[in-house]
C-alpha cells in the first residue's frame, strides 16, 4: 500500500509539472497504473505470507516451549528422585558403616597393632645379620607397615613366620655362603660365620647387614687385632665352645670399638713430641736393660768368688781388689797404709762400671715428664687456636690439640716412671757389690794388720 502511495503521488506530481502537449499517450499511464496495481498485490501476497509464517512459527515455538517445560519437569522429576536414592544410600551407608565397626570390634585394633608391630620388627630385620638368609622380610614388613586396610591372611602368616624365624636363628650359630661387600664397593661370594643376631664376620671381618643393598657388608674400620684374631679363631673351631666377640645393639658398639685409635695411631697424636720421649725411653731402657745383665753376671761371679776367697780371679771385681792386694808384698804399720790405698785405688776402679748408665737414667726420668709438659702445652696452644679460628661449637675440631696434650703427658710419665723404678733396682744392686768390695777390703786390710802386729810381738 505504502508503494502505490508513493508511485500515485509520483504520478500526479509528474501530471501537474508536465505542460498537456508534452503529455504521455494514455497507454502509458494505463501501464503504470497496472504495474502499479500489480506490485500492490505482490506486497499484499508477500505480507499475508510473512504473517502466515510468523503465525506458524508461533505456534511451533509455543510447542517447543512446552516440550522444554515438559521435559524440564521430568528431569526436576527424575533428579528429586536421585536425590531421594542417594539420601536412602547415604542413610544405608551410614547405617553399614555402624553395622561394621560394631560387629568389627578388636579388628581396627588388630589392624593398628598389626601395623606396629611390623614396623617394630622392621627396625630389628634392618640390623639383623639373619636378614642376609631371608632377605624377603624386608618387602613383607613394608607391605604390613604402609597398609591402610585390613592385612591378608598371607601376609600375617608370613610376618608370624618371620617373627619365628628371628627367634630361631637369634640363639643359632650359621655358615652359610652369601655376598660380601668390602670397603671398596666391590661384591664378592664369601662364607660367612654368624652367631644369632649378635654378629657376623668372613675371613676374619666383622660384617653388619645393609638394608639398602639387602646384603651384608664388611666394616670400613675393622676393631683392633686381638678382635679379629679371635673371630678367625672362632671361624676355625669345627665344635665344641668357642670364645667369640658379640655386639647386641646389631653393629653400634663394635663400630664404636672400631672407631678406637691404635698404639701408633695414638701415639701419632701425640706429634713429634710423643717420638722423641719414646726414642729416650726406648734408649733408656736399652741400656737399663744391658746394665742390669752385667749386675746380674758380676753378682753371679761375686758371690762364686766368695766361696772361693783364697783363690781370686781376675772375671770379678772382687776378684781383682783381692788381686791386687796379693801382687804387692806389705810388710809393718807403715806398708798397711799404701795396702789401704792400693784397696782403695782397685775399688775405685770398680765402681763406675757397676754405677754405668744411672746419671743417665736419671736425667732421662726428669727429662721425660718435662717433655711431656713441653707437648702438653704445644696441645693446648693448638686447641686455642682452633676455637679462635672455628669456635669451639664442635668439640671434634679441638680433638687433636686435646689428643697431644694428653698423650704426652701420658707417655712422659710412661717412660719416666718405670725407669725409676728400673734406676733404684740398678743403684741397690750397685750398691750392694760396692759394699762387698768394702768389706772384703776392709777385713783383708784388717786381717793383713793383725798380722803384722802378731809378727812384731
Amino acid at each position: 500500500m505504502k508503494h502505490l502511495k508513493v508511485l500515485m503521488v509520483a504520478g500526479a506530481l509528474l501530471v501537474g509539472a508536465t505542460p498537456v502537449a508534452a503529455a504521455e499517450p494514455a497507454n502509458g499511464l494505463d501501464a503504470l497504473l497496472k504495474q502499479v496495481q500489480d506490485a500492490a498485490g505482490q506486497n499484499a501476497r508477500l505480507n499475508q505470507e510473512r504473517e502466515q509464517r510468523f503465525l506458524r512459527d508461533k505456534n511451533d515455538q509455543a510447542a517447543l516451549v512446552q516440550k522444554a517445560e515438559a521435559e524440564l519437569a521430568a528431569a526436576k522429576a527424575r533428579a528429586d528422585a536421585v536425590r531421594a536414592r542417594f539420601a536412602a544410600n547415604q542413610k544405608e551407608i551410614a547405617e553399614l558403616k555402624a553395622q561394621l565397626q560394631a560387629r568389627a570390634g578388636d579388628y581396627v585394633q588388630v589392624q593398628g597393632a598389626v601395623k606396629e608391630a611390623a614396623g617394630a620388627f622392621r627396625a630389628v630385620v634392618v640390623e639383623s645379620p639373619i636378614s642376609a638368609q631371608a632377605p624377603d622380610r624386608l618387602a613383607t614388613l613394608d607391605a604390613l607397615a604402609d597398609r591402610d586396610g585390613y592385612p591378608p591372611v598371607a601376609e600375617l602368616e608370613r610376618f608370624w613366620y618371620g617373627l619365628q624365624q628371628e627367634l630361631v636363628e637369634g640363639g643359632r650359630v650359621a655358615r652359610f655362603t652369601a655376598p660380601v661387600v668390602d670397603p671398596d664397593g666391590q661384591r664378592a661370594e664369601r662364607e660367612i660365620v654368624r652367631i644369632g643376631s649378635f654378629s657376623a664376620f668372613a675371613d676374619g671381618h666383622y660384617l653388619v647387614f645393609d638394608a639398602q643393598a639387602n646384603v651384608l657388608a664388611e666394616l670400613t674400620r675393622q676393631p683392633a687385632r686381638h678382635w679379629r684374631a679371635l673371630a678367625r679363631d672362632f671361624a676355625a673351631t669345627g665344635d665344641g665352645l668357642a670364645a667369640a666377640m658379640i655386639d647386641p645393639s646389631h653393629g653400634s658398639l663394635l663400630a664404636q670399638e672400631a672407631l678406637r685409635p691404635g698404639l701408633a695411631e695414638r701415639i701419632h697424636q701425640g706429634g713429634s713430641i710423643a717420638y722423641v720421649i719414646i726414642a729416650i725411653g726406648v734408649a733408656g731402657a736399652v741400656l737399663a736393660l744391658y746394665q742390669l745383665v752385667y749386675l746380674l753376671r758380676v753378682g753371679a761371679q761375686v758371690r762364686a768368688q766368695l766361696r772361693d776367697i783364697g783363690r781370686p780371679h781376675t772375671d770379678n771385681p772382687l776378684g781383682r781388689v783381692l788381686a791386687a792386694f796379693r801382687g804387692d808384698p806389705a810388710q809393718g804399720i807403715g806398708d798397711a797404709e799404701v795396702l789401704e790405698l792400693r784397696l782403695s785405688e782397685a775399688i775405685l776402679r770398680e765402681i763406675p762400671a757397676l754405677e754405668r748408665f744411672q746419671p743417665l737414667l736419671r736425667l732421662i726420668i726428669a727429662a721425660g715428664p718435662l717433655l711431656g709438659l713441653v707437648g702438653t702445652v704445644t696441645g693446648m696452644i693448638i686447641t686455642f687456636q682452633v676455637i679462635q679460628e672455628q669456635g669451639a661449637g664442635d668439640p671434634r675440631l679441638m680433638a687433636g690439640g686435646i689428643s697431644q696434650a694428653m698423650i704426652t703427658t701420658v707417655l712422659g710419665l710412661g717412660v719416666a716412671v718405670p725407669m725409676l723404678f728400673v734406676n733404684a733396682i740398678l743403684s741397690a744392686r750397685s750398691r750392694v757389690l760396692v759394699q762387698i768390695l768394702d768389706e772384703q777390703s776392709a777385713g783383708l786390710l784388717a786381717r793383713h794388720i793383725e798380722s803384722g802386729a802378731a809378727d812384731a810381738t
